[in-house]
């Protein structure tokens, strides 16, 4: 399911926005201003997000080109602005500033969605590289931005994970041998230590320890990670 974050503070607006996504059966999040929105992404996976332009205390304008200019692992969403305002200087400022579309109120419910759609479709084929995304039980984990999910929510991962995650990911399904994993540290470890942090990441995305099905240990190698079809 696609999840759409929706920031706009006509709390009217946002409404219809919301219930229209969710009548598409879009997984629909709304809040009435930025800094809510930036708490929502950082506690939930969201594939694209709408924005209203004027707002008080933070425009849309300043959120999207913070949000672009910082280094969370979500800056890469795509982005849609929502305004009243349609001159040409206006929409020129605000692909500049980092939005992928524009949208001008009043719109067609249907031009909304088949914008939303087609810049979700632009993002995953053109904006990032293919295999980026790599899906494993109820995991969806970006190997791009290092984000993580579980049922659509950021899972925080150490640093040894996160090393482990990304190299077992690079090749799915490719037995690496402890040895192998241990040299992607930038500090000695043992392979005591992989499988430490090997049942750590298993707990995190999910996975059985006692009968593992998404990282798997190959017996006298290492380990493997399986993703879902």
């Amino acid at each position: 399911m696609i999840s759409v974050l929706v920031i706009d503070d006509d709390n009217r607006l946002l409404d219809l926005v919301i219930n229209l996504l969710i009548q598409k059966s879009f997984d629909a999040v709304g809040v009435g201003s930025t800094s809510a929105g930036f708490d929502s992404l950082a506690s939930k996976a969201f594939d694209a997000i709408i924005v209203d332009w004027m707002m008080p205390i933070e425009s849309g304008i300043d959120f999207i080109k913070r949000l672009r200019s910082s280094s969370v692992g979500f800056r890469n969403i795509p982005a849609m602005m929502l305004t009243s305002m349609s001159d040409i200087d206006d929409k020129v400022l605000g692909f500049e500033s980092g939005f992928d579309d524009y949208i001008t109120k009043p719109f067609e419910p249907k031009e909304l969605l088949v914008r939303l759609c087609a810049m979700i479709r632009r993002s995953r084929n053109i904006g990032h590289i293919p295999g980026t995304i790599l899906r494993f039980g109820d995991c969806e984990f970006n190997l791009e931005t290092g984000v993580l999910s579980l049922n659509s929510k950021i899972v925080n991962l150490s640093d040894s994970e996160m090393v482990l995650l990304k190299t077992l990911c690079a090749r799915p399904n490719y037995p690496f041998p402890r040895k192998e994993l241990a040299k992607k540290f930038r500090f000695i470890v043992s392979d005591r230590t992989i499988d430490v942090q090997i049942t750590r990441l298993r707990k995190k995305i999910g996975d059985d320890s006692r009968n593992p099905c998404i990282i798997r240990t190959i017996r006298h190698i290492g380990y493997a990670i399986t993703p879902s079809l």
